[in-house]
């Protein structure tokens, strides 16, 4: 696919990087020269410097024969004309990142109007995925499938958990309900785990199944999620706008400690609902004076990645339960993830998931990356063309490091096992190692036959889930 990105900062650069390892051609245009001089050197991509908006520089990178176009400049403004001005030059789709709330309250009519086919906004992303973590306060990470109905939460081993030292077949025996720990990051490895991988302490594990069965995993682990009431917001940006909506919709009482003044009348005016404080909401005797021992939660949103992190660590010591920081630069998170911090958000990378998501086409419809990319939970519908419907699993050779997590027929949601077989029309639930995957078939290497080869590659791929 021919990909033009307008706009190389963070979420430019980022998207450029991960669509030219899916082998699409990327070209960037952009007017910093020092920007341009960096992706031309990391980066496999071809580089143009001018202004998105001129036509002629459009047409010099090629958008009359572009499939995408993906605007992401610092301005609204710019990147819906760039928009509308490739629109007009017969690029084929386009995608804009808008992130001002007065027009994310009408995105509908502006995506008629400019003719875009997506709008990003990293900021409400962001506030989305840390509000489904605080709903689910014990979880590192929340991901939701098949439109609510099944649930992903990535969660921490610590040595209090009974769990610690048994192999996942005899955890999963034990049980009444149906889950699938899908996934192990154990120190600087990931690991798609069959049944007889043993978890030890500190060992981070995405658990996947049915919303309810998820948190009574939870509950077995002595991981109960706890309701939150009071939460503090350092920093009061967009994500903090956005998320304080949702939080006050859910029922939680939120608190923003906001540097600059004039954007403190700003929230004012935008939360009236909401105590705003002007103060340095990363000072240690600002943040117990306004009690932060009795805080539920506490989200450094700075646009600073220190702060952010020195003042999570900080506040973890007085017992908050739920610590979320915002991390903007992803070079050292295998580092930031063993600092104590409970969760932490980068909104690049989740803008990253969406387009790739988008990328893939129609049979793609939830994208979730984990251990910085390692490993993707990709959720299809199973199309009438596929070579693999109602084949018993056990007699398909997927590639390595790859599992089918979870089935989910009508009002049924199944863990499968290696008798089970996907159906047209399946929503079906996938983890990998593998990259650039688009449908089930690309999950493939061959379809065996005979005993043999069932109950190896029965044993092989489904070690913890195969019912004999």
């Amino acid at each position: 696919m021919n990909i033009i990105i307008i706009g190389a900062g963070k979420v430019g650069y980022n998207l450029a990087d991960n669509l030219s390892k899916e082998n699409h051609s990327v070209t960037i245009i952009d007017k910093n020269p020092n920007i341009l001089n960096k992706a031309e050197e990391n980066l496999d991509v071809m580089c143009i410097k001018g202004n998105g908006v001129s036509t002629r520089t459009l047409l010099e990178a090629g958008v009359n024969q572009t499939d995408l176009l993906i605007a992401v400049t610092n301005s609204d403004e710019v990147n819906m004309v760039c928009c509308l001005t490739a629109k007009k030059l017969k690029a084929v789709r386009t995608v804009a990142r808008i992130r001002n709330p007065e027009y994310a309250r009408e995105l509908s009519l502006l995506k008629e109007q400019i003719g875009l086919e997506m709008v990003i906004n990293p900021e409400m992303a962001a506030a989305d995925e840390i509000a489904r973590s605080l709903n689910f306060s014990t979880a590192m990470n929340v991901e939701s499938f098949a439109k609510g109905r099944v649930r992903m939460v990535k969660l921490k081993v610590t040595k209090e958990m009974p769990i610690v030292g048994k192999d996942l077949k005899e955890i999963l025996l034990n049980t009444s309900f149906s889950v699938l720990i899908g996934v192990v990051i154990r120190g600087d490895d990931v690991i798609v785990p069959n049944g007889s991988f043993e978890l030890e302490e500190n060992d981070k594990i995405c658990v996947i199944g049915k919303h309810s069965d998820v948190y009574n995993f939870c509950k077995l682990s002595n991981n109960c999620p706890q309701r939150l009431k009071n939460i503090m917001i350092i920093g009061g940006g967009r994500i903090s706008y956005y998320l304080t909506n949702i939080l006050s919709d859910m029922g939680m009482k939120v608190k923003i400690i906001e540097i600059n003044r004039e954007r403190c009348m700003e929230l004012a005016e935008l939360l009236p609902k909401t105590l705003i404080i002007n103060a340095d909401g990363t000072e240690e005797e600002l943040l117990l004076s306004e009690n932060i021992k009795d805080m539920d939660g506490y989200i450094a949103l700075t646009g600073i990645d220190e702060e952010n992190i020195l003042s999570s660590v900080l506040v973890k010591q007085y017992g908050v339960k739920k610590v979320v920081a915002k991390i903007s630069r992803s070079k050292h998170m295998h580092v930031i993830n063993n600092l104590g911090i409970d969760t932490t958000i980068n909104p690049k990378l989740i803008v990253a998931s969406q387009i790739l998501k988008y990328v893939r086409g129609r049979n793609v419809e939830s994208l979730y990356r984990i251990a910085e990319g390692q490993v993707e939970i990709v959720e299809f519908i199973a199309d009438k063309n596929s070579k693999i419907l109602n084949i018993p699993l056990k007699n398909i050779k997927f590639k390595n490091d790859t599992i089918i997590a979870t089935i989910v027929r009508k009002d049924n949601i199944i863990i499968p096992h290696g008798n089970d077989a996907i159906q047209q029309d399946d929503r079906v639930i996938v983890i990998t190692k593998d990259e650039n995957i688009s449908n089930l078939d690309d999950l493939i290497t061959s379809i065996n036959g005979g005993l043999k080869n069932e109950l190896w590659n029965g044993f092989k791929k489904f070690g913890n889930i195969i019912d004999m």
